[in-house]
């Protein structure tokens, strides 16, 4: 952000000199792969292996989402990232009142097994890694995985790929969230126990720092806020007697990548300091895995705009640039048209494209950490990892993540950041190309995605299908096994798995749930 000439600063308040002198950055910093892993997780960066790119999608039904997944992967794509409706996003099957109008809308509708099962048809699970954005519901998902998997003759521990399964951040910034925050926790830490013993190739939770951005955070309330929460999970584990080095590995993280490519990059740098002095100094973990702040990113939805919808093109490239010189572990880089619709199959070509063209033409694959040294990138990676120790003692002092989260704190820091924003935009301070600043009188036309207003129709008919074939008794004696272990303490995964092997639905298996823990009221919960 850009003040007058003689002052500017990031949106995060940090000063910006004219000029950046080496009294301004540290002393060398120990090489890559070492700790505190400040300049990445792997010696030699990206020689031996590029980033996974994982370009994200899902719409429409669970074929039409597995034609685009083969369409990406026969282009280059070397990693799925599934998108979720809405109604699935919350628990709901597709025929629920509530899900009306919105089935396959941002993502694809899966009500059960035969959808799963249709969604990864013909896709090598032994060998594709897949991420899976989803939180509430994430432990059921992952199982239909499995489950799915099962069926094509691939062992549990031959799976790899991510789950979010990161629900503190949904009562923060996304709002997607169905229990209460103590039960949801209970769930998470479930499933780092259930994958522990039987997924250990499987990312058990991607905590994520992405929604907090989009909703108007800066860079340091990013990592902070992100950590904050990275934090109440590992407590959570270790309360629940899981040993840290146990599941720490399998834990990764999810970050944005916006317009400031220096801060961005620093940001990276910033956040993988600090989570290893949090895990050494406060848990105590050993196994240098354990220590290490994985993580993917994506370009930022949120600075995407429908004017010029091109110039989104840049602004993807220079993003996801910031999030390779930064040492990412994979990248989702978004379509220049997402502001506008769903992608189409050009913008979605061309996103990922801009990721195969950093790779093979920009250098990006020969050294690690390149912008180790800069006078300015070390200045502010040291910057933002200084402000975000500071926010992380507030949030402890308010008792943790989910303490802060329920008084409101963390939600109203946001809201403020986001608001100040707003207001920069609004008087031309934050310049946005082709918005507050050399608009065009006329704009392009862009061809637009097009959802099949049948496919909702269908969905509903196939999960009725599904309702009506299957062994209605061996059904409901899975959930009443859901139910038990909800008002016990056993790992609800085991249950739930049976109950869907059985062909129970999300929704139904989500609605015991509910039952028994009841749902999040937002505007009861917070003051």
């Amino acid at each position: 952000m850009a003040g007058t000439d003689r002052e500017r600063s990031t949106e995060s308040g940090i000063p910006i000199k004219p000029v950046y002198r080496a009294a301004d950055a540290p002393d060398e910093r120990p090489p890559p792969a070492e700790f505190p892993y400040t300049r990445g997780v792997r010696l030699d960066g990206y020689r031996d292996r590029p980033w996974t790119m994982r370009q994200y999608a899902g719409f429409s039904s669970a074929e039409e989402t597995n034609r685009r997944f083969r369409l990406l992967l026969d282009r280059g794509q070397t990693g799925l990232s599934v998108a979720f409706d809405l109604p699935t996003q919350l628990g709901l099957d597709s025929d629920h009142p509530l899900a009306r109008g919105e089935v396959g809308r941002t993502g694809v509708a899966i009500d059960s097994i035969l959808d799963m099962r249709a969604l990864l048809a013909g896709i090598p699970l032994d060998t594709v890694s897949t991420s899976m954005t989803i939180n509430a519901p994430a432990a059921l998902l992952l199982l239909l995985y499995e489950l799915v998997a099962e069926e094509q003759g691939v062992p549990a521990e031959a799976l790899a790929g991510t789950i979010q399964n990161d629900v503190l951040k949904e009562y923060i910034a996304r709002g997607n969230y169905i229990f209460p925050a103590r039960p949801s926790m209970r769930l998470t830490v479930d499933t780092f126990r259930y994958c522990t013993e039987r997924l250990p190739r499987f990312n058990t939770i991607s905590i994520s720092g992405y929604h907090i951005r989009e909703a108007g955070s800066t860079a340091a309330q990013e990592i902070a806020f992100t950590l904050a929460n990275g934090i109440a999970y590992v407590q959570a584990a270790v309360d629940a007697g899981l040993e840290v080095d146990a599941f720490a590995r399998r834990l990764s993280f999810f970050f944005n990548a916006h317009n400031n490519f220096f801060q961005e990059v620093a940001k990276f740098r910033a956040a993988r300091t600090v989570w290893a002095e949090v895990m050494r100094d406060r848990f105590g973990a050993r196994d240098e895995r354990s220590l290490m702040l994985r993580f993917h990113a994506q370009t930022g939805g949120s600075t995407l705009t429908a004017q010029q919808a091109e110039n989104n093109i840049v602004r993807v490239a220079v993003q996801a640039f910031s999030a390779v010189c930064g040492s990412a572990q994979s990248l989702h880089t978004n379509s220049f048209d997402e502001a506008l619709a769903l992608p189409t199959e050009h913008s979605a070509t061309i996103a990922l494209r801009t990721q195969q063209i950093l790779a093979a033409e920009a250098g990006a694959l020969d050294t690690a950490d390149p912008l180790a040294g800069s006078y300015y990138v070390e200045a502010l990676t040291d910057a933002l990892a200084g402000q975000a120790r500071e926010l992380i003692v507030t949030v402890d002092e308010l008792g943790g993540a989910v303490a802060a989260i329920e008084e409101g704190w963390v939600q109203d820091q946001i809201e403020q950041a986001a608001f100040a924003y707003h207001q920069r935009v609004q008087s031309g301070e934050q310049v946005i190309v082709g918005v507050n600043r050399y608009a065009a009188e006329r704009e392009a036309t862009i061809e637009l995605h097009r959802i099949d207003p049948e496919a909702e129709l269908r969905q509903c008919e196939r999960t009725a299908a599904l309702r009506a074939e299957r062994d209605s008794g061996e059904v409901e004696s899975a959930l009443a096994g859901v139910r038990a272990a909800a008002t016990g303490d056993a790992n609800l995964l085991v249950p739930m798995r049976a109950a869907l092997g059985a062909r129970a639905t999300v929704g139904e298996v989500c609605q015991v749930l509910r039952d028994e823990w009841s749902t999040h009221d937002a505007l009861r919960a917070r003051p």
